[in-house]
């Protein structure tokens, strides 16, 4: 009888440390996630700054220095080689 109780407690045992260790990973992977979201935010958050005063400067730039229209000369040329 006592060697049916060491086994049934030697399987619970058993079973405990196994889950112990899956908890233990399942939170080391779930650390490692969201220390990787957490980095994926800031790094995103830190591009989409660069990118915003990257537009704010070339509107600055635009608006002091408008670049001039191009004009339509090769459709006038097109429309009298047309005509003749």
């Amino acid at each position: 009888m006592a060697d049916g109780n060491q086994s049934i407690m030697e399987k619970a045992e058993a079973r405990f440390v196994d889950k112990q260790k899956k908890t233990a990973e399942r939170n080391k992977a779930t650390a490692e996630y969201m220390s990787e979201a957490k980095a994926r935010i800031i790094k995103t958050a830190r591009l989409r700054e660069l990118r915003l005063a990257k537009e704010e400067a070339d509107r600055v730039a635009e608006a002091l220095n408008p670049t001039p229209k191009k004009k339509r000369v090769a459709k006038k040329i097109a429309a009298t080689e047309v005509k003749s």
